[in-house]
């Protein structure tokens, strides 16, 4: 179980903050508004009012014992880099922050933050991503043009050999497991057998996983 710290209990980090404690996790949310915490109190591990940018306040919550601090302050631009300030004056090592804008995040990478995210941003590209290709199911950016993506094998590939539908070039795509109802088989044969509702986890080139999907629907 690992130890989360949300800044600002809005829309994203009240959404964050539930669903890490769905997963198991410890969640501290803080946030300057009585009103918002009080409705968070009861759903998190602890929940509690401060002024993030003040250090005095943000060191009383002993943020450097935890794994990730999550800011997601949002729109108040000037208090998020205030509080990044701080988080990093306190050694606080793993900091996150939600970002509004390229301007901030700029300030934000020449401040060594960890990860910047753009929630809108990287909603729509999924969304986009999501309405080209409706047969990947999820997906994950791991850098270098590379995604490891989940699709959905149709009922029409019933006993077609994994050979087939791969590139003839073995290093193109990597076939990392097959999900049949529980049963799992890692890095499987290109002589494999599809069933349909067969669950295929490829790592691959986008352009390469762009050609198979289709093929498998």
């Amino acid at each position: 179980m690992g130890q989360f710290a949300v800044i600002g209990l809005g829309r994203f980090g009240s959404a964050a903050s539930l669903e890490l404690m769905k997963m198991g996790h410890s969640v501290l949310g803080v946030d300057t508004s009585g009103k918002v915490v009080d409705k968070f109190a009861d759903r998190l591990t602890h929940a509690v009012i401060a002024d993030v940018t003040d250090p005095a306040a943000l060191e009383e919550l002993g943020l450097d014992n935890y794994d990730v601090v999550l800011v997601a302050i949002g729109e108040e631009v000037q208090a998020c880099l205030l509080c990044v300030v701080h988080l990093k004056s306190l050694g606080v090592k793993t900091i996150w922050v939600k970002a509004t804008s390229h301007a901030q995040h700029l300030i934000l990478s020449k401040l060594g933050v960890e990860r910047i995210i753009h929630p809108e941003e990287e909603m729509g590209i999924r969304v986009a991503q999501a309405l080209s290709y409706p047969m990947v199911n999820d997906y994950i950016s791991i850098g270098n043009g590379e995604f490891v993506v989940e699709i959905d094998v149709s009922e029409r590939l019933e006993g077609t050999p994994l050979s087939q539908v791969l590139p003839n070039d073995p290093n193109a795509i990597h076939v990392l497991l097959v999900k049949r109802k529980t049963q799992i088989t890692v890095h499987p044969a290109r002589e494999f057998t599809l069933k349909p509702k067969d669950v295929l986890v490829l790592l691959g080139q986008l352009s390469a996983l762009k050609t198979i999907a289709p093929k498998l629907v």
